[in-house]
């Protein structure tokens, strides 16, 4: 099939864009790569400081002729997705012996749940996890003992900050191994309906608590599709991942084997042997640009839109709004899983998942088939679907007709012809909205502006009954910044009333929204920041603003606006408590959300 134009388009101009950056990268891997396996190097001393506490694998390591793998972990069991890991490392170094390889556990990484710290001070320190991982990673691998690795993370800004860490160490071959996600539980619409109760006081606490816990109730990643499970595709469009393993459930022989798999993978790509394939080769324009695709396809976590650039930059590669703009007015919404949709992503897996969605692309001409993955050459491999079977794992071709078209659609027939990401810009700056589960009749909001510094001051504006008419809700200095850009998810179920009792209303933020957001038109990550003097800080209670995802417009319709100086907010809050102190470096430095919002690249 030939390549879409516009697919075909934007990856010129990405490579284009790049093509400084990427052949300066390429030259470091290529230079780490000729120096050969990396144990070679040290000295004994290093080597027995390296292997004293490997028991029965020490004699395999001094030799050097084995290939070793190194573990890097975000286990904890605070957080469901990565509970299942707690076994990983025991289950990965038998079948590492198995293959003729050993393993170690190189290092663990933080890994935090913003289910946890949603609307809570924690939250402010979310987006900076992800380059925490990304150092921590590069500690880990910096011993430089092990030749590949295998990344074993899941969630928001886990698999982000590991796919730095892995592009920078990009001599080095890895595999991402994932969890899985939990059984279903209470249905995504119901959770989000006695929230909503919750929210106008028809139900007390004891009835939210019910909910949630029905909803997240056991090991696993949570069952809509927000960021984790968003993290979890891309790593199978981008070749990250063996063919099919995102979304088999933890726990399972299938999960098992399959982790198997993934170790014997690792151990058959180094450059011990005959198929050496470090990630450098894996992570070009193409893979990026194949991740942009199923992203809109699947309606994917708006957080993607973050996470991609500073990912991407790691490899020398350099993505713009435009790119994310002009592939989401290519690319089809095939999937309708939650907020899109009823379903979750277990019922997504059933229905034929991402075998199904990736061969309707490729057949569709919309991803780059010849590109390298883990698996081997093409991305026809990931068509496939593992099973057991008495001879073991196999893969077999995946399905070629949707198992129910309600949550997955042919890329011919699909629930939209696009995929629902817009980028919008005007005298407000840069941002971004996902509008695949807005009401056509909601993408264009005028409204007068009613102008907060903080999702709880909207949340008490609301319970004191002051929205009674159409308003954009701003909420400012929310960026990198300001406060390290939190996820304002705690403000969609206010959000969501006020729409349910018939207002127009909108959100334009620098923040972020989670994944988890939906049906409320909402700009978010609007840049330059409040902070840094953007325009969001001129604005005043009362500005006509127009929020327009048809036209891609983000204006406000005041007379004399750009004359006004911009306000300054106090934010010595943000400064100080549950860690936050140890992060003042960070708000000083860090960029542009329209690149990332990265500090280490």
């Amino acid at each position: 099939m030939t390549l879409n134009a516009t697919v075909a388009r934007v990856t010129d101009r990405i490579r284009a864009r790049s093509e400084a950056s990427r052949s300066a990268y390429l030259e470091r891997t290529g230079r780490a790569a000729e120096a050969g396996p990396v144990r070679a190097h040290l000295t004994c001393g290093n080597q027995a400081h390296a292997y004293a506490a490997m028991g029965e694998d020490k004699e395999a390591l001094a030799a050097g002729r084995a290939p070793n793998l190194g573990i890097v972990t975000a286990y904890n069991d605070m957080l469901s997705a990565h509970q299942p890991y707690e076994d990983y490392p025991r289950l990965i170094r038998a079948a590492a012996r198995r293959a003729g390889a050993t393993a170690q556990v190189a290092g663990g990484v933080p890994a935090m749940c913003d289910g946890v710290t949603q609307g809570q001070p924690g939250m402010e320190l979310s987006l900076f996890s992800r380059d925490v991982i990304a150092l921590a990673a590069g500690v880990s691998l910096s011993h430089n003992c092990y030749d590949a690795a295998l990344f074993l993370g899941i969630c928001d800004k886990i698999v982000p900050g590991l796919v730095m860490a892995a592009a920078t160490f990009g001599h080095v071959p890895a595999v991402f191994v994932p969890g899985g996600p939990m059984t279903s539980g209470l249905p995504n619409d119901e959770k989000s309906r006695v929230r909503n109760q919750f929210a106008t006081g028809e139900v007390g606490r004891d009835a939210l608590m019910a909910a949630e816990m029905a909803s997240y109730h056991g090991p696993g990643t949570c069952t809509f599709y927000g960021t984790a499970n968003t993290n979890q595709m891309l790593m199978e469009f981008m070749g990250l991942h063996l063919p099919g393993a995102s979304f088999v459930n933890p726990n399972t022989p299938l999960r098992e084997a399959l982790t198997v798999a993934a170790v014997e993978r690792a151990a058959a790509i180094t450059a011990l042997g005959n198929d050496y394939r470090p990630v450098a080769q894996i992570l070009d324009e193409r893979a990026f640009v194949n991740g942009l695709v199923g992203l809109m396809a699947t309606g994917g976590s708006t957080n993607l839109v973050l996470h991609l650039p500073a990912m991407a930059r790691a490899a020398g590669v350099i993505l713009d709004l435009e790119d994310f703009a002009d592939i989401s007015e290519a690319v089809p919404l095939m999937a309708k899983v939650y907020p899109n949709g009823m379903a979750d992503v277990n019922h997504f897996h059933a229905a034929g998942g991402l075998p199904y969605m990736i061969g309707q692309l490729l057949d569709a001409g919309l991803l780059h088939e010849e590109v390298q993955t883990v698996a081997g050459e093409g991305l026809s491999l990931y068509r496939r679907e593992p099973v057991l079977t008495e001879e073991g794992l196999v893969w077999r071709d995946g399905p070629e007709a949707s198992q129910n078209d309600r949550i997955l659609r042919p890329a011919t027939d699909p629930f939209q012809p696009s995929g629902g990401l817009r980028q919008l810009s005007g005298n407000l700056g840069r941002g971004v909205m996902k509008v695949s589960a807005v009401a056509p009749d909601r993408h264009v909001i005028e409204a007068p502006a009613r102008i907060f510094h903080d999702q709880e001051a909207v949340k008490a504006a609301f319970r004191a009954g002051e929205f009674t008419s159409d308003t954009v809700v701003v909420v400012r200095f929310q960026g990198p910044r300001a406060n390290g850009m939190p996820e304002l998810h705690s403000l969609t179920p206010v959000l969501s009333v006020l729409q349910d009792r018939g207002l127009r209303v909108a959100l334009v933020t620098d923040g972020r929204m989670s994944g988890a957001s939906g049906k409320v038109p909402s700009a978010i990550h609007v840049a330059p920041e409040a902070a840094m003097g953007g325009p969001l800080a001129r604005l005043r209670d009362g500005d006509l603003l127009r929020v327009d995802a048809t036209a891609g417009r983000l204006d406000v319709l005041a007379e004399g606006f750009e004359d006004r100086a911009p306000v300054e907010a106090d934010l010595s809050a943000s400064a100080h408590g549950i860690g936050r102190e140890l992060f003042a470096a960070f708000r000083a430095t860090v960029g542009s959300s329209t690149e990332g919002a990265a500090v280490v690249v």
